[in-house]
């Protein structure tokens, strides 16, 4: 048997699929969260993703997900991940999976955004800033929307991340607008007296508070990598690299070379399924978002574990595609667990799954230290020196022959 080296890697983040607190969660306030274990509770024992459970994804906790049981022979190679970041945002988490951990804590605001930075959106946009706290997008959105659509006003809130959100109906603020809005807005927190993670703008639609959505065209505004990532060095190495999802978002575009925006996590597979028709060589990174907005902040976990199952169906459909020389790696960038108090993400370790036909066998990966483990096997793979954060697993990966 021998390691060796594949022509494609696919990475799948399964936002906020987290699976038990980190040992660093009481500085979280999130000793007990557990996403998978919740979900599957809440499931009793009907949750079936056969796909990841073949993988390996009840083989890597100490308790199995209810309903989902351990494997004799996983398929593929499975373990956790452990953050070293400052925060539990999605940018902190995907920014550490490619070779560049946040180690100073963004600004968070449990009070409201000051009042200089309030005024300033407010000129710019004359427009008046509503809101203005943390609190769960769904519930803001629902009590202050028709006041918004009669206004035309801005929505603003936070949550316990790093995040400066507006909120407006698209039929009252028009997408361009809110855009343009939601970039000044990123101009005002790029430090040194403030600085925030992302600027979300948030559209949504409908008649009234009993009837409004938040729409597809969300869009983030994240702050800019404050050093090369994973992808930069790939990009310069000549390596192909796609992001779908809000990938593009999360790195501002830098060393992507081709990129999707998702619809929800189904539209996302959609563009998974386009991606593994091309012939390439290099590393395609996709965001599943819709766990995490749609079921983790909104505390529903029959939602998510039924997220969880229809992503399981579709990914039956990209195992089948992989070629010999073709990797899939899938994890998560922190948990959101819909069973634990308030609507904010979860300090979690988070899965790690990773399969190719090639393998000719199975077993554990552990616990790896730093997320970074992930961007590291990349880079090892294709031969690209990085940041030198993370330890590549790429050696631990054994074929049943050399891959041509």
């Amino acid at each position: 048997m021998s390691t060796k080296k594949y022509k494609r890697i696919f990475g799948i983040v399964m936002d906020s699929v987290g699976t038990g607190a980190a040992p660093d969660a009481a500085k979280f306030g999130d000793v007990g969260s557990d996403t998978l274990g919740h979900v599957g509770e809440a499931y009793q024992g009907n949750l079936k993703i056969p796909n990841l459970q073949r993988l390996g994804i009840s083989n890597l906790r100490k308790t199995p997900i209810e309903g989902v049981n351990k494997v004799e022979r996983p398929i593929g190679y499975y373990g956790k991940m452990q953050e070293i970041s400052a925060g539990k945002d999605s940018m902190d988490g995907h920014w550490e999976m490619m070779g560049l951990p946040v180690k100073q804590p963004l600004n968070t605001f449990p009070n409201g955004f000051p009042a200089d930075i309030i005024k300033k959106l407010e000129a710019f946009s004359r427009r008046k800033v509503i809101g203005n706290r943390p609190e769960s997008g769904t519930k803001i959105i629902a009590e202050l929307g028709e006041q918004q659509m009669k206004t035309g006003d801005l929505i603003v809130y936070t949550s316990g991340d790093s995040v400066l959100q507006i909120a407006a109906h698209e039929d009252v603020i028009p997408l361009k607008e809110l855009y343009r809005i939601c970039e000044y807005a990123r101009s005002l927190v790029n430090g040194p007296e403030y600085t925030v993670g992302r600027i979300i703008a948030r559209p949504y639609v409908g008649p009234d508070k009993d009837h409004f959505t938040r729409t597809a065209n969300r869009h983030d505004f994240t702050l800019e990598p404050i050093g090369q990532t994973d992808l930069d060095y790939l990009k310069a190495a000549g390596i192909h690299t796609v992001g779908i999802g809000k990938i593009n978002d999360i790195f501002s575009g830098h060393g992507i070379a081709e990129g999707y925006h998702n619809e929800s996590n189904m539209d996302g597979m959609d563009h998974v399924d386009h991606v593994m028709a091309e012939d390439f060589t290099g590393f395609c990174f996709t965001n599943l978002v819709d766990f995490d907005a749609m079921y983790g902040h909104r505390r529903n976990p029959i939602g998510f574990g039924q997220a969880l199952m229809d992503f399981d169906k579709r990914l039956g459909t990209v195992l089948n595609q992989l070629k010999a020389d073709d990797l899939l790696i899938i994890t998560a960038d922190h948990g959101n667990d819909p069973g634990f108090k308030g609507t904010d993400h979860t300090r979690e370790q988070v899965p790690v799954l990773v399969y190719s036909p090639s393998m000719s066998d199975g077993g554990s990966l552990g616990i790896r230290q730093t997320f970074a483990d992930f961007g590291a096997t990349v880079l090892d793979n294709f031969n690209v020196k990085g940041n030198q954060i993370g330890t590549s697993f790429l050696s631990e990966l054994k074929n049943t022959e050399e891959i041509k």
